[in-house]
């Protein structure tokens, strides 16, 4: 895209709230059978707070398309919907925020960008990553993977449950733990500190993607009364 974006207000007032309990990452093609939309809005109503969309190959503009159709669809929850790594995209789609690497662009340009009230959430890895966040720029952190993931080729070494409450404890802001997880690791993603748990393939690709996603919201609301979370 090569339009120029205008810039939103960068004054703070409140903190954005998300549900960050059940977060789900998209992905085209453990979405095929179904389509992203319809994947997503049955993970919703399964108990999904927060959507990202995330397609690396896509274009810009098959991006937007597929964004607004999402933002429609989920205009009547409460579910957020961010974009992984393109700003510029998420403006367009008029997205709740956006998600970066270490690698995108700066939190603080997408937070000129985007706003005060959007949501931006950054992925770390290390506890050096997390003593170096601006809690005034960056809302969440994505801490992982927390074990080895087919769903990115290209992830950092597998923190493990020690390495994932390290940088917890590291980080001021709340942390969703990422990578290789299942329901069966809930308890521990919350006992290591995390307030949620991003999935791909265990609601992407599974069988019935409500009845999957409400079995981690179930696990997560048992793990939240349990441990406690921002």
């Amino acid at each position: 895209m090569t339009r120029a974006l205008s810039t939103r207000t960068t004054t703070r007032t409140t903190k954005p709230k998300a549900d960050l309990s059940v977060y789900l990452v998209t992905d085209p093609g453990l979405c095929a059978k179904r389509g992203v939309v319809e994947t997503v809005l049955a993970a919703v109503q399964g108990g999904v707070g927060i959507v990202q969309l995330r397609n690396k190959v896509a274009s810009d503009q098959a991006l937007i398309r597929q964004g607004r159709l999402l933002k429609k669809a989920l205009a009547k929850t409460s579910a957020r919907l961010i974009v992984n790594d393109r700003v510029e995209v998420a403006a367009a789609i008029g997205a709740d925020g956006v998600h970066l690497g270490r690698s995108d662009a700066a939190a603080a340009e997408a937070r000129r960008v985007l706003g005060a009230d959007a949501i931006v959430g950054l992925s770390i890895q290390s506890v050096e990553h997390a003593r170096a966040l601006d809690p005034e720029v960056v809302d969440y952190v994505g801490v992982g993977p927390v074990f080895k993931t087919t769903t990115k080729c290209d992830h950092a070494a597998p923190l493990g449950f020690d390495g994932l409450s390290r940088v917890c404890a590291a980080s001021a802001l709340p942390a969703v733990a990422i990578g290789g997880l299942s329901v069966a690791n809930t308890q521990a993603v919350f006992a290591a500190g995390a307030c949620g748990l991003a999935v791909v393939s265990a609601i992407c690709a599974a069988p019935n993607p409500e009845s999957a996603a409400r079995a981690f919201a179930e696990a997560a609301k048992a793990s939240r009364r349990r441990h406690g979370c921002i």
